[in-house]
C-alpha cells in the first residue's frame, strides 16, 4: 500500500495534521492502534455502550470528527505500528493488525508524521501494586471508553494538569472523590501566571466543578502508601516541605476503594530515536514547520512536548501545511507558526510548575518494588549503586529493572527517582513487541532473490 503521507497517531494532532495536509492536495493515510480515531483525549466508548461521558471540548470533536469523515485521508484503525524504515524511495512503516496483532503490512511514503502521544509516569510508593490502583489516565480511560468507573470512593492523586480532568470526570459520573492530592504548592503559580495566562479560565472551570461536587484539595500533599491486603482500602497522605519531603507528623488516611495516581506524563519517542531523530530532553526535537532533523519526517502534539491537546491541534495544523507544501516543492507560509509558539511557552510553562518533588526517591522503602514486570525492589537498585552502578543501563543490566513486558516504559522514572541518575530515552528498534513469525516472514521478505535490488546497468 502506498501513500503520500502517513501519520502516525489519531489523536488531536495526528487528525488536524492529516486533514490540514489533505485539503491542500495531499494523499493521506491516518493509521491508528485504536479501534477508531480520537487519541485518548477524545477517547469514544466502544459501539453499544452509549453516547458516553461529556468531553473536555465536545464541539471541537464534533467539528474533527465530521470533518475527518467528509475527508479523503485514509483512516487505518487498529494498525499497531511497530517499526519505520527510511529506504531509497521513502519510508515504510510496519503495522500489526487488529486485537491479535499476528500479521502485519506495509505502508509505503514518501513523508511520515509521528504523532505518537505521550504515557503517564508513576513514581512507586508502598502499595502501588495493590488492585484499585491504577494511573489517572487509567480511570480516565476505563470511564470514557467503557463507561465505567475504577471504584465508588476515589482519591486522585499525584501531579500536573491531568488531575484536574480525572478528578471532575470521575465526580460527574457519580463517584465520591474523597480528595485530590497535589505535590504542587499552589505559591509557585505566580512566577508562571504570565506564560499560563491562557490556561487560567480553563483552570477556572475545573476548579468551580471541583467546588459543585464538593472535592476536597490538598495542595503541597503526597501518597505516602496503599493500605489494603488483597486490594485497596485506603491511601495514607502527607504534606510536603519546601524541599518535597515529607513533614513529620502529617500523614492522614483517607478511605477509599481506588486510587488513580499520576506523576506528569513523558513524549513517546520510540519510533522516533529508530528512525535517528534527535531529542531535545525526552521530546522530540523539531524546528518552526515540526520538522525534524531526519528528511521527510515530522512530528506533532505530545511527542515534542506535552502542552494539551490545544496545542497538540495547533501543531499537528503546522505539520499538515508543512508537509503538503514540501511535497510540492513550495515554501509554506510561517505566518501560521504563530499560534504553536504562543501555545509552547505555556507548555514549558505547566512542565515547571508541576515538577515531581525532587526528593522523592529518598523517601521510598526498600522493599517497594519499583520493577513490576521483573519484581525488583527499591532495595536491589540501591544494592547496584553500592557497586558501582553509575547510570540507568547498569542497573538494569545488574538487577533486570526495566527487562520485562513493558521495557522499562513504566519503571524507567521510578529507578531513576531512587538512583539520582538521570533518566535516559531508551533506544528500542521496535516500538511494541512483535511476534517472532513476523520478523521471520520480514526477513524472507527482504532477503529473497525476487526482492534483492538488482545491480544497475554496466555495474560489476
Amino acid at each position: 500500500m502506498r501513500t503520500e503521507l502517513a501519520v502516525i497517531g489519531a489523536g488531536p494532532a495526528g487528525i488536524a495534521a492529516a486533514l490540514a495536509a489533505a485539503r491542500r492536495g495531499t494523499r493521506v493515510t491516518l493509521v491508528d492502534a485504536a479501534p477508531a480515531p480520537g487519541g485518548q483525549y477524545f477517547r469514544q466508548p466502544a459501539p453499544g455502550l452509549g453516547e458516553g461521558v461529556p468531553q473536555h471540548d465536545g464541539r471541537t470533536w464534533t467539528r474533527l470528527r465530521n470533518a475527518l469523515a467528509a475527508s479523503t485521508v485514509d483512516v487505518r484503525p487498529e494498525h499497531h505500528v511497530w517499526c519505520v524504515e527510511r529506504e531509497s524511495g521513502g519510508l515504510t512503516v510496519h503495522a500489526l493488525l487488529g486485537p491479535e496483532q499476528r500479521a502485519s503490512v506495509e505502508l509505503c511514503a514518501h513523508a511520515v508524521l509521528l504523532a505518537t502521544g505521550g504515557y503517564e509516569t508513576v513514581l512507586p510508593f508502598p502499595g502501588w501494586t495493590l488492585p484499585g490502583v491504577v494511573t489517572a489516565g487509567g480511570a480516565q480511560a476505563m470511564l470514557k471508553g467503557g463507561l465505567v468507573t475504577p471504584g465508588g470512593t476515589v482519591v486522585v492523586a499525584g501531579t500536573g494538569p491531568l488531575l484536574l480532568p480525572v478528578a471532575t470526570g470521575l465526580a460527574a459520573a457519580g463517584v465520591r472523590v474523597a480528595a485530590l492530592v497535589e505535590s504542587t504548592h499552589p505559591a509557585r503559580l505566580p512566577r508562571h501566571a504570565r506564560a499560563l495566562a491562557g490556561k487560567l479560565p480553563e483552570a477556572a472551570g475545573y476548579a468551580a466543578r471541583l467546588l459543585r461536587h464538593r472535592v476536597p484539595v490538598l495542595t503541597r500533599h503526597t501518597v505516602v502508601r496503599a493500605q489494603g491486603e488483597d486490594r485497596l482500602t485506603g491511601v495514607t497522605v502527607a504534606a510536603l516541605d519546601a524541599r518535597g519531603r515529607v513533614r513529620p507528623a502529617t500523614e492522614r488516611l483517607l478511605p477509599c476503594d481506588a486510587l488513580a495516581v499520576g506523576h506528569g506524563m513523558l513524549p513517546h519517542t520510540d519510533l522516533a530515536v529508530s528512525l535517528g531523530c534527535r531529542l531535545d530532553g525526552h521530546a522530540v526535537a523539531v524546528d518552526a514547520e515540526q520538522r525534524t532533523d531526519v528528511p521527510g519526517v515530522w512530528a506533532a502534539g505530545e511527542a515534542t512536548g506535552v502542552g494539551g491537546a490545544a496545542l497538540a491541534l495547533a501543531e499537528g495544523h503546522i505539520a499538515g501545511r508543512s508537509v503538503a507544501a514540501r511535497l510540492r516543492g513550495t515554501t509554506p507560509d510561517p505566518d501560521a507558526w504563530a499560534p504553536a509558539a504562543r501555545g509552547r511557552t505555556a507548555a514549558a510553562a505547566l512542565h515547571a510548575l508541576h515538577g515531581t518533588p525532587s526528593q522523592w526517591g529518598e523517601g521510598v522503602p526498600d522493599d517497594t518494588v519499583i520493577c513490576r514486570c521483573e519484581e525488583v525492589t527499591a532495595g536491589a537498585v540501591r544494592e547496584a549503586l553500592a557497586l558501582g552502578a553509575g547510570d540507568i543501563r547498569t542497573v538494569k543490566l545488574l538487577t533486570r529493572a526495566g527487562m520485562g513486558w513493558c521495557q522499562g516504559r513504566m519503571c524507567a522514572p521510578g529507578v531513576a527517582a531512587v538512583t539520582g541518575c538521570p533518566p535516559a530515552p531508551a533506544r528500542r528498534p521496535f516500538a511494541r513487541p512483535v511476534p517472532l513469525g513476523v520478523l521471520a516472514a520480514q526477513h524472507h521478505r527482504t532477503t529473497s532473490p525476487e526482492h534483492r535490488p538488482r545491480p544497475e546497468e554496466g555495474s560489476p
